[in-house]
């Protein structure tokens, strides 16, 4: 999108396989376990998700500054076979292309993230003109003439976006100003519905957790409209025995150990990842356990997805019938949560685009489409042609 990209979903039309070659081919695309669009709650909203510096590609150029990811890749061996996300899959330039696509497929919503280093390239440099230009005529232009910059529908013209402010890529300069997320104006879940930390959290972090001021805690106490869920395994938890006593990572204050297996049975078949165990039960305990710790707010399922093997073929990429599984399970365990009171308005798969998947390069794709990364073109996976048929029921008696 000229200097602001934010990625977007897709395959594009000219690439799409016919749907009744697809279905003759695997006929778990027809299979939808019973689930329809006309089964959820009435506006509930079906996307997928990417972030900015995995699909947009250009990262040296078009104006923007390095961000704390430009960086870090650039030490040597820190990405797997040292990939990089300055091309990745170029929605910098086929934005257009893929939002067809997400049409095509029967999606609601596109939730993306900003490149704040196209509009902060350096601490001094601020361009948030390019923001308002960008919701003024980008959106206008590629979602529907009837985009409405409150998120409002767009009667049907177009898709509507869900802005994700930030998604790893924090700007290099920023970073050094302010030594990034280890500045006080970052809070979790605990302090914005009840206005203070949990009191695990303050016994086990101790003199390193700031307090929050009495204006602070009013501030943030009850200032989201909606919590978002990003969910795609699940472990068991246990005893670690001894922690790490001169923590230097966020994780090593959790004082739990993970394990993926209980008595010699794993808890649920793996995907390509090794953290990455398919386990469905638990996308309905995650939403539900908001639901009951935290008063029901009102949620969104804001990332869920599995993937395969970065150098797995095209054809064998595009029978995804794990992945079709994969989604038919796990949105089937969250209509139970739905069903049985959990506030949640809207899901979106992880991710449309096979794409640059942080230190694991391309050595992972998520897509529910498959993006031929030499020459960039796009293809359907049976998982999203799933979706469109899915997408595309009405509710079942």
């Amino acid at each position: 999108m000229k200097s602001l990209l934010l990625v977007v979903l897709a395959v594009a039309a000219h690439v799409l396989l016919p749907p009744a070659q697809c279905q003759r081919l695997n006929p778990e695309i027809q299979d939808t376990g019973g689930l329809s669009r006309g089964g959820f709650p009435a506006g509930f909203v079906f996307g997928t998700a990417a972030s900015a510096y995995q699909v947009e590609g250009m990262a040296k150029q078009g104006g923007r500054g390095p961000s704390i990811w430009d960086a870090f890749i650039a030490v040597p061996g820190t990405i797997a076979g040292n990939g990089t996300a300055d091309v990745t899959v170029d929605e910098y330039h086929r934005y257009k292309e893929d939002v067809n696509i997400m049409k095509n497929m029967g999606f609601d919503a596109y939730r993306f993230s900003i490149s704040w280093s196209r509009i902060f390239p350096g601490i001094h440099v601020p361009r948030i003109l390019l923001l308002q230009h960008f919701a003024d005529s980008q959106f206008k232009t590629v979602l529907g003439p009837d985009f409405q910059p409150n998120g409002s529908s767009n009667g049907g013209s177009g898709i509507t976006p869900y802005a994700n402010l930030y998604h790893y890529d924090l700007p290099l300069t920023l970073h050094h100003q302010y030594l990034g997320w280890l500045s006080q104006k970052i809070v979790f879940l605990q302090p914005i519905i009840h206005g203070r930390y949990p009191d695990s959290m303050v016994k086990i972090v101790g003199h390193r957790l700031p307090a929050f001021s009495a204006d602070e805690s009013r501030m943030v106490k009850g200032s989201i409209d909606y919590v978002g869920i990003n969910q795609y395994t699940s472990y068991y938890m246990k005893d670690p025995g001894k922690w790490n006593m001169t923590p230097v990572s966020y994780q090593d204050d959790w004082h739990v150990g993970f394990a993926y297996e209980r008595n010699g049975v794993p808890i649920g078949s793996r995907a390509n990842s090794d953290w990455l165990y398919i386990v469905p039960w638990g996308i309905n305990k995650a939403v539900t356990y908001v639901k009951e710790r935290y008063g029901n707010p009102t949620m969104i399922l804001s990332e869920n997805g599995m993937d395969q093997p970065g150098n797995v073929s095209l054809a064998d990429g595009l029978r995804d019938t794990v992945r079709v599984r994969y989604y038919r399970d796990y949105i089937s365990e969250l209509k139970k949560a739905i069903d049985n009171g959990a506030r949640v308005v809207g899901y979106f798969a992880w991710s449309l685009l096979d794409n640059f998947e942080w230190r694991l390069g391309y050595t992972a794709r998520f897509g529910i489409v498959y993006v031929d990364y030499k020459t960039l073109k796009r293809y359907p996976k049976d998982s999203a042609f799933w979706f469109k048929n899915m997408l595309s029921e009405k509710k079942k008696s």
